[in-house]
């Protein structure tokens, strides 16, 4: 029997890369959740972003620490003390002996309106340097009416390989099979504490839970979220009506440019008849410096795929929030009549 030829570290480490499991849940400890929603909240309405620290076990990303960014305006100067101020963060960290891995970054939106070219090109720049990141979403718009609006995204597989090489042409989307609900992939949130919080948080609870009433989910009043949900829905509406026309009129010019060629090769073969009736050469039947012949570039249809799903998520956010509105006003007719 031939003795098994021993294998370096390094082969050991390639072997486990290419067998490494998909993310399938996001881990976020208790603590950190609560540093997210105080500083979106704080600065609501403006937007925030943080960057999240944890690590990479198998299909669970762990994330175990966040720290917010100063908020950062459109100059140079501005965005490198933004950026040493983060490495400076890490190292502080590093030094304390707290986990200082970086696994992604969370950012606070306004009705659910973050899914732009930003977002993409952000998780791109993460992509570079990290195999697997998240991006923490919340809202605290939705997170008024009773529900905790926290999401974990990232960008799939198939959608960052087309993404680098910049082709969003309907020929290479229906080569690669890729529609708009193909762009981002909702990672399941798994919210954990230690045994002490645990322990912790128990004490603090009294002894007669029934007396607890949250009285923000009996709130009848949801005209102001849905009456902006479907504002931004009408926007978005005329955004994609936009990009409509771009095709429109894209198609308009390629037709019109195939009736021309299709003119000119009917001329220029009843001028080669002619030619070679007359014992001459004929002439060729492509003349690349003839406008008629110059490509079309057909437009992107990478807006549009944000812009379905941004209207995809209105949708369902106004179906969630008139489906409970639904369901408090029957809970309160029957308390009237009773």
């Amino acid at each position: 029997m031939a003795n098994a030829v021993p294998r370096s570290f390094l082969q050991v480490a390639a072997k486990e890369e290419e067998a490494a499991l998909p993310l399938r849940v996001v881990q976020i400890e208790g603590l950190v959740i609560l540093k997210i929603i105080k500083h979106c909240k704080e600065f609501s309405p403006a937007l925030v972003t943080g960057q999240l620290l944890g690590l990479d076990v198998g299909s669970v990303l762990e994330v175990t620490n966040c720290f917010p960014f100063p908020v950062r305006e459109e100059d140079e100067e501005i965005e490198a003390e933004g950026a040493n101020y983060q490495l400076e963060m890490m190292r502080c960290l590093r030094e304390v002996n707290v986990d200082n891995n970086t696994v992604g970054w969370y950012q606070s939106t306004l009705f659910g309106s973050f899914q732009t070219v930003e977002l993409i090109e952000t998780f791109m720049n993460y992509q570079e340097n990290i195999k697997r990141c998240v991006c923490i979403i919340y809202d605290p718009s939705r997170s008024n009416q009773g529900v905790l609006a926290l999401k974990a995204l990232k960008l799939s597989d198939s959608f960052m390989e087309l993404y680098r090489s910049n082709n969003f042409t309907g020929e290479k989307l229906r080569e690669k099979n890729l529609s708009w609900v193909d762009i981002f992939e909702e990672i399941p949130i798994k919210v954990s504490n230690s045994a002490l919080i645990s322990a912790f948080m128990t004490e603090l609870e009294p002894d007669t839970p029934v007396t607890q009433c949250d009285y923000e989910r009996l709130q009848l009043s949801t005209n102001p979220y849905l009456e902006r949900s479907v504002e931004f829905l009408i926007d978005c509406m005329d955004d994609l009506s936009m990009e409509q026309q771009k095709f429109q009129f894209y198609y308009r010019n390629l037709s019109r440019q195939q009736a021309q060629q299709q003119a000119w090769l009917q001329k220029r073969r009843a001028d080669n008849m002619a030619r070679k009736a007359a014992g001459e050469e004929p002439l060729p039947e492509e003349d690349p410096s003839n406008p008629a012949f110059k490509p079309i570039p057909e437009p992107s249809r990478l807006d549009s795929f944000l812009i379905t799903n941004q209207i995809a998520n209105y949708c369902n956010q106004i179906n969630g929030v008139a489906g409970q509105s639904f369901s408090r006003l029957y809970l309160m007719k029957a308390l009237q009549e009773n």
